[in-house]
């Protein structure tokens, strides 16, 4: 693709570039956002190298790719421009849309209602079922000693977990997140998890992502659902579409990666 890796600043100069970033990567790393098309690359072939030195690629890749690799190695391509290359002098990057964004402006809202507040981290990130525990452990700890915020609190934070996903079941990353949550939140009495997709899409569903609180295991069990057998089998949709605690809000059309909200009332 000629555009990635900064190449669309080096196609339009001279001219002047504005780019507007809406960003759904982690962090907001420029070369990352959408390959960085008006971004110094920070990636080499020596570094696509390596990766096909560690796990073994070489012989599975299409001759052509092994072709080209192996031409950028000895200097044949020309490589992507770099960060303080020429070709960035006129061009101007600003991110205009992004997690951190999201959750101060869901900070606000909050706050007018009354909340204390305390935007976490915009950094979430790894196994969606251990990040539900350990924000469901913050909850209890605001439960137990108001800390670090005192009720009526709501603590915000954003990111996006991954899912391994281990069975057949259906489900996204921010319902996985909330049904794992739920067991270590069971009994404790107003609080509620909600896990959030700014998409609006949470894995192949119909659902933005889903809440929990002190009552969704027994609500649960009052309906004969098994909340276990349906962490174990990646089943998280299932089960909060049959308790009715799906959050359905429809595409958004934009995308900046997930939000997750702990209240205590």
């Amino acid at each position: 693709d000629r555009v990635k890796g900064g190449g669309l600043a080096r196609l339009a100069g001279p001219a002047q570039l504005v780019t507007l970033v809406l960003s759904d990567v982690v962090g907001n790393p420029l070369d990352a956002i959408a390959s960085g098309p008006t971004v110094g690359d920070t990636s080499t072939f020596a570094d696509a190298a390596a990766v096909f030195d560690r796990y073994a690629l070489w012989d599975l890749v299409p001759p052509s790719v092994v072709e080209r690799l192996r031409a950028g190695l000895a200097g044949g391509i020309a490589d992507t421009p770099k960060p303080g290359d020429a070709v960035f002098e006129r061009t101007v990057v600003a991110v205009v849309g992004s997690n951190l964004l999201a959750c101060e402006a869901a900070a606000r809202a909050a706050s007018s209602m009354g909340f204390q507040l305390l935007v976490l981290t915009t950094y979430v990130e790894g196994e969606a079922r251990e990040v539900g525990r350990v924000l469901a452990g913050l909850l209890r700890e605001i439960d137990a000693s108001g800390h670090p915020l005192a009720r009526p609190c709501c603590v915000i934070a954003g990111g996006e977990t991954t899912v391994t996903v281990r069975g057949s079941g259906q489900g996204g990353r921010n319902q996985e997140l909330a049904l794992s949550a739920a067991f270590a939140l069971r009994g404790v009495p107003d609080v509620l998890l909600a896990s959030i997709g700014t998409d609006g899409s949470d894995g192949p569903t119909d659902a933005a992502g889903a809440f929990v609180d002190g009552t969704t295991l027994d609500r649960a069990t009052a309906l004969g659902l098994d909340a276990a057998r349906s962490l174990s089998e990646n089943d998280s949709y299932t089960f909060f579409d049959r308790l009715g605690d799906l959050i359905r809000t429809g595409p958004t059309n934009t995308n900046v990666n997930d939000v997750i909200f702990l209240l205590a009332l």
